[in-house]
């Protein structure tokens, strides 16, 4: 019976100051790895602002498109009792004051809740103004626009571009 020999790898030459042989050795040096840390620094230095007023505007949108269904809500509430205060009955409308007894859905907290409160200040007969507040982070991020607002003949504010 024959045994079998595995064949030993032959040796890499290493650095020896005698013999002035050198080896590469495998992986990074240093100074590469350095670079690499660098340059992702400035791309987050670079996208970390950018990626933040993304989210800002994305969140004021949601509102914006909260205080429309509001505002979509109230027009039907006067289609219906041709008031936006109180309905036939004489009972307050239910999404008006600080504590409502009728908050939308897109005023959730897993919508525009977390971010804005939407309130209906008191409506008269014939007016109604609603307004989206900046709450939280999004209070101290969105110092451009702040609190949103709506009316019954449309107009809103602020006024500055960008904001609607």
């Amino acid at each position: 019976m024959a045994t079998q020999h595995t064949p030993i790898a032959p040796t890499r030459p290493s650095f020896s100051p005698c013999s002035g042989l050198r080896h590469k050795a495998d992986g990074f040096t240093l100074i590469e790895v350095m670079i690499v840390v660098a340059v992702i620094a400035i791309v987050a230095a670079i996208g970390y602002p950018s990626y933040i007023n993304s989210v800002v505007k994305t969140k004021r949108a949601a509102a914006e498109g909260c205080v429309s269904q509001y505002a979509t809500y109230m027009e039907r509430f006067y289609t219906q009792n041709l008031r936006y205060d109180k309905d036939t009955a004489g009972n307050d409308n239910p999404v008006v004051g600080n504590a409502p007894t009728l908050t939308l859905d897109c005023a959730g907290p897993q919508n525009s809740g977390a971010d804005y409160t939407i309130t209906v200040a008191a409506p008269t007969q014939s007016t109604y103004t609603i307004t989206a507040t900046p709450k939280g982070a999004q209070l101290s991020r969105d110092t451009t626009c702040g609190t949103l607002g709506l009316d019954q003949a449309g107009a809103k504010t602020p006024s500055t571009s960008g904001c609607w």
